[in-house]
């Protein structure tokens, strides 16, 4: 191989690995929640919706107005808002109640530790 393949071969490889490493996650840490307790859609203020683990400020916006004009009468029906289908509610559903005190707690758990460089075969030697 002459030695502009291999410098273009070189570069090349520094443009893909240094592309893909964001998107594969590396170098990131990404803060898990633990989240306990219920809350109710027919009274819990959008800062409170938006903590709902999948629900940021424009969806929290739409169960507000939505709940303006139709009071939720069970958890299910929030699958009349717009974006809320049926795999979405279900992984809500265990935080979601129309009746009672809300009582939702949102806990940042500490980052996992950084998982251990891939053992691979070491590279040809340089000459």
């Amino acid at each position: 191989m002459s030695t502009a393949s291999r410098g273009a071969l070189a570069a090349a490889l520094v443009v893909v690995v240094a592309g893909a490493s964001p998107a594969l996650g590396a170098g990131r840490v990404v803060a898990k929640k633990e989240v306990t307790g219920v809350l109710n859609l027919n009274t819990a203020t959008a800062q409170q919706l938006d903590q709902l683990p999948g629900v940021g400020a424009k969806a929290a916006k739409r169960i507000v107005e939505f709940r303006a004009k139709t009071p939720f009468g069970r958890p299910e029906d929030l699958s009349r808002v717009k974006g809320f289908g049926p795999t979405r509610l279900s992984a809500l559903r265990p935080y979601l109640t129309v009746t009672g005190p809300t009582t939702l707690v949102v806990r940042k758990l500490p980052p996992a530790p950084p998982a251990p460089a891939p053992q691979g075969r070491p590279g040809p030697a340089a000459h």
